[in-house]
């Protein structure tokens, strides 16, 4: 059973766009974040590291209180890891990037002004993965982008986090995870 860890740190300008007398906000995001992948599978053996990625999209902001709303996002958003190990006594590396539409959709909380904690799900859906595999024979490298099948491409996570609210800028930090098992051969469970 794999699960992806992220965290994302992105630094977001929001622009404000006046929508009949309201407080909605229209943003543009654009930032990194760093994610890593896990096994609890006893049979996978390898040492994995967190890998950085880019993050870019839009969020809104729409206020349901003084103290409360609501922020949905659509963001283009690569992840991935890098891993080491031995196959046949010879080592290896396998680095993994994907490429994921993430639809955060978050309830805020705004205790003050500078402060909004930010809680919810967040559904992404894989368009793109590479893996490049090295050892010391041969080096090989596989991309494949995903249309119709429904091999690892949907995933559900949990994502919270706080944003900082400086004039028409924003700083957030992130961290999510998935709540879905991918084993990897298109099953979750």
């Amino acid at each position: 059973m794999n699960k992806l860890f992220n965290i994302a740190a992105a630094m977001t300008l929001i622009t404000n766009i006046a929508f009949a007398q309201s407080n909605v906000a229209v943003g543009f995001k654009l930032g990194t974040n760093y994610s890593h992948v896990y096994s609890k599978s006893e049979s996978v053996s390898f040492d994995d590291k967190g890998k950085f990625g880019a993050v870019a999209g839009v969020s809104l902001s729409v206020p349901i209180g003084q103290f409360i709303g609501v922020q949905p996002e659509i963001l283009f958003s690569q992840k991935g890891f890098k891993a080491t190990g031995t196959v046949l006594g010879s080592p290896y590396t396998l680095t993994r990037t994907t490429e994921f539409i993430d639809i955060p959709l978050m309830l805020q909380i705004r205790p003050i002004d500078m402060l909004t904690i930010v809680v919810g799900p967040q559904y992404s859906y894989l368009i793109k993965q590479k893996d490049k595999f090295e050892n010391s024979v041969l080096s090989s490298e596989q991309n494949k982008e995903f249309n119709n099948d429904n091999l690892r491409k949907n995933l559900l996570a949990f994502i919270g986090g706080v944003d900082i609210n400086v004039s028409k800028v924003t700083i957030g930090l992130r961290a999510g995870w998935d709540i879905q098992n991918n084993n990897g051969d298109g099953t979750k469970t």
